[in-house]
């Protein structure tokens, strides 16, 4: 039997690399300025943050909706015989629940996962679940393997701007103003399906070296994975700075990292000059 993977736009895969691995790829919708734009289909990444710039009210997002799952199906059926959903966190999102409710109505072989993640953190999931259905394993072993795994995975980001957090009403004006003139730089990360403050720091040298030491209390990152870095934005010199500040963490176990480009779904909230680094940590000494 062969597996058809269904994914949304909010984990950083572009449509062209969906495809190219045989995913189906659904968009997940951004408003701006009034003007309604699917991510991956009218707006790339490129494009969002042009328009960000001269963007009069703060952008929004919009979940998928059961009808644009069942669509999926119906495509997906018609191809392969299972099919595995990979969603953003529920706690994030409704678009779980939209997969939920379009499967029930399905008669089909049809399995939901909720990455109980976002960005790349949900990319690396999605990208060992390819793994798995190369290997030849059916949805139902890819889903109990998902639901295993996620539990190790590890989102760490470094915000560079204040002004999306407050203008996404996650911070207020007053801890923005501040937070601006002592350069203060917001360590986030996801914590059970949300979106958390793990720190701060003060400087983009303190944030990255943060950053090096939270993953060391995480234990380490299991290079035998996916790993995924990220930025926000069209310039990605923030995230190279980080990179070369840290390469004792990577030089001895990857050749090249692989590096995306965050879009709409978290690009609203962060704005450019993020980065995002995501991992799956060792397992536990207990777990071996």
């Amino acid at each position: 039997m062969s597996v058809k993977i269904i994914i949304d736009s909010a984990s950083e895969w572009t449509k062209a690399e969906a495809e190219e691995e045989n995913l189906i790829f659904l968009p997940l919708s951004t408003t701006m300025d009034g003007k309604i734009y699917q991510d991956g289909i009218n707006i790339d990444h490129e494009m969002f943050y042009e328009l960000m710039k001269t963007c009069q009210k703060t952008p929004t997002t919009s979940q998928l909706r059961p009808i644009d799952y069942e669509n999926a199906f119906r495509k997906a059926a018609a191809e392969d015989d299972e099919i595995l959903v990979i969603t953003l966190s529920a706690k994030l999102s409704g678009t779980y629940q939209s997969a939920s409710f379009a499967a029930k109505e399905w008669h089909g072989n049809v399995f939901l996962v909720d990455s109980n993640n976002v960005s790349i953190g949900e990319q690396i999931l999605i990208r060992y679940a390819i793994k798995l259905r190369d290997a030849g394993m059916h949805a139902a072993e890819i889903a109990a393997e998902l639901e295993l795994v996620k539990k190790r995975i590890v989102v760490l980001g470094v915000v560079d701007t204040l002004e999306y957090l407050f203008k996404g009403g996650r911070l207020s004006r007053t801890s923005a103003i501040a937070g601006t003139m002592l350069k203060i730089k917001p360590i986030l990360g996801v914590v059970d399906g949300t979106v958390v403050s793990l720190g701060k720091a003060h400087g983009a040298k303190q944030s990255c070296s943060n950053l090096n030491r939270i993953i060391g209390e995480q234990g380490g990152i299991d290079f035998s994975m996916p790993l995924m870095l990220a930025y926000s934005g069209t310039d990605d010199s923030l995230l190279q700075q980080y990179i070369q500040s840290s390469g004792e963490i990577w030089q001895e176990h990857v050749k090249e990292l692989p590096i995306c480009t965050v879009g709409s779904t978290i690009g609203t909230h962060v704005g450019p000059g993020a980065i995002i680094l995501s991992f799956f940590a060792k397992q536990a000494k207990s777990d071996d």
